[in-house]
């Protein structure tokens, strides 16, 4: 297996020759890339990352998950339209996080793959003198929670940046409701809501098996093992958490002590063996995956509700993980947020086509015409910074926003912009404190609503 990798690591060099001319190996940063176990990986080299050298060097144990990292990035360099460049020098072995932490063959380690090892690699590359860009979660346990502040204080004694990749801040959408709730005129401000009754709801909902060209898509055995990939109100949550405070405290500063952690469940989402192994293509249960089985179904706590309260906000949110979407449907989400003047939603359900949609609508009591009229005069100031964003009224005063359609970036696209933000405080911008403060409370919420789960 490593003569394999070495000859895929050499084919890759012989490939770029060929196909292209790679750019002098004299930038600023270099990549390192650590036991990549989930595709988020290689798309952060999707497209050409320019202020990284072309050489990335690889460390991760041998396997199915490293192969796909391989050969994805392969695809890049090989694609006839806007070929990346990318050299990969690869090791395969046991003892790769010693060969990393040795080494010293780039300033950046990115990580995305297996959770349960994540934080002990954050540590591990802060301790070694690596800045980290970090795929979510960066945590799933209380004990990942504690060191993890401990790489975060360590980090700034050495100089060194931790950046987790909260691709979301990227989607127009997502920019567009910043903008509203910021608008006092329009939105007036946050309501605190109750638990029954919360003044921020987000749901999101999503599914094991996803088909792609009519073929499942293949998980890794340990994707169903709360141990290693997390719980759903440990993973998913990461981004609603983020969304709130990005969206409704900007710039500002969420610690540990302006949140609470009011209640927490959890249930399972039952995979059989037949679907267990559509996912993944193995017919057998791993050992570390029988403690789940009962009566021959895996039970995995991949769903849950966390009720919080955030500087006095009170927050609700929902994950569920189903096994595959109903034929003509995907997964859907909900984003609601109330304020004293109007209520913004984010839905993706039937009604709009599974397509995420942003709606505003007057608040209880307040005056229809001048909703509109205020709502009119902040579509005008938009023209400057998002030409051609409009709304559109629908049925009893809710007005959907139009979005011109090259303002929608791809999933895909919204790493490049992760990336080039962590450059800019790894190469000298100051890293806000709201930035570090948000994500140590962020994971405290979600540590301890696990905690709270489990009891």
């Amino acid at each position: 297996m490593k003569k394999f990798f070495g000859y895929v690591a050499m084919a890759a060099m012989i490939v770029v020759g060929v196909c292209c001319t790679p750019k002098e190996d004299v930038k600023q940063s270099r990549l390192i890339v650590l036991d990549p176990g989930h595709f988020h990986a290689s798309l952060l080299q999707k497209n050409e990352l320019s202020a990284f050298a072309d050489t990335v060097a690889v460390y991760a144990p041998e396997g199915a998950e490293l192969e796909q990292y391989v050969g994805a990035v392969e695809s890049y360099n090989g694609r006839t339209e806007n070929p990346t460049h990318w050299v990969l020098d690869t090791y395969a072995g046991e003892d790769y996080l010693d060969r990393m932490v040795a080494e010293h063959k780039g300033d950046v380690v990115v990580l995305a793959g297996n959770n349960r090892k994540k934080t002990q690699y954050i540590y591990a590359a802060v301790e070694a003198g690596y800045n980290v860009l970090a795929d979510k979660p960066m945590a799933i346990s209380a004990d990942d929670y504690i060191l993890l502040k401990k790489a975060y204080t360590l980090a700034a004694e050495k100089g060194l940046v931790i950046y987790e990749m909260m691709t979301e801040r990227y989607d127009v959408k997502n920019i567009l409701e910043k903008k509203i709730l910021a608008n006092e005129a329009l939105f007036g401000t946050l309501t605190q809501g109750t638990p029954e009754e919360p003044a921020v709801y987000q749901e999101s909902v999503h599914h094991f098996c996803k088909m792609v060209s009519g073929k499942p898509s293949v998980r890794p055995a340990w994707y169903y093992d709360v141990e290693q990939q997390g719980e759903g109100i440990a993973d998913v949550t990461t981004h609603l958490i983020d969304q709130v405070a990005w969206q409704c405290f900007p710039e500002e500063s969420v610690r540990v002590e302006d949140v609470a952690v009011v209640s927490a469940e959890h249930w399972p989402t039952r995979i059989t063996a037949a679907q267990y192994e559509q996912s993944t293509g193995r017919k057998e249960w791993p050992e570390y995956l029988l403690k789940d089985v009962k009566r021959g179904v895996l039970n995995v706590n991949a769903n849950g509700v966390i009720n919080s309260v955030m500087k006095g906000v009170c927050v609700q949110m929902k994950v569920v993980w189903n096994f595959v979407a109903p034929q003509g449907s995907g997964d859907t989400s909900t984003s609601v947020k109330k304020g004293t003047k109007a209520t913004v939603m984010q839905l993706q359900n039937e009604d709009n086509g599974y397509v995420k949609t942003l709606y505003v609508e007057p608040a209880q009591g307040v005056d229809v015409e001048a909703f509109k009229a205020t709502l009119t005069a902040f579509e005008q100031e938009l023209q400057e910074e998002m030409p051609g964003v409009g709304f559109v009224e629908e049925a009893q005063g809710r007005y959907r926003a139009n979005i011109p359609q090259e303002m929608n970036l791809a999933h895909e696209d919204h790493f490049g912009k992760v990336a080039e933000a962590f450059l800019g405080y790894k190469n000298g911008e100051e890293l806000p404190q709201w930035e570090v403060d948000n994500t140590l409370s962020k994971y405290y919420i979600t540590t301890e609503a696990v905690r709270k789960a489990q009891e």
